[in-house]
């Protein structure tokens, strides 16, 4: 069961044309499955569900810690509220709605919600 402030989903850099090696590596190592969604991002579920990107235009080159939220509108107050700096406004993307945000170390992370 999801819950708020729990880590939900993360998102790490493939980019540069290596997402296929990426991949490779995770299936040869772990032997993890993916789910492609376009040319440039693909998903796994394995433990911990995440994807990796391999187009600069669509992530950073820093992981990305994604946490889950029943209320996101409240979530995004009670970031900013705790000193946190909202760097990406609330959006929606296919699956939900999230935002991005800093903490305090400069650590971006993200918060997504189904509606």
């Amino acid at each position: 069961m999801r819950e708020t402030g729990k880590l939900d989903y993360i998102e790490m850099p493939a980019t540069g044309g290596v997402l296929d090696s990426v991949k490779a590596f995770y299936a040869n190592a772990f032997s993890w499955s993916f789910t492609d969604y376009g040319a440039s991002y693909s998903a796994f579920s394995e433990g911990l569900d995440g994807g990796f990107y391999g187009s600069p235009l669509e992530g950073s080159d820093k992981p990305l810690p994604v946490l889950y939220s029943r209320a996101l509108e409240d979530t995004l107050r009670r970031v900013e509220e705790a000193g946190g700096r909202i760097v990406k406004p609330i959006f929606s993307f296919p699956g939900g709605r999230r935002f991005h945000f800093t903490d305090p170390a400069g650590n971006e992370l993200a918060v997504w919600s189904e509606t």
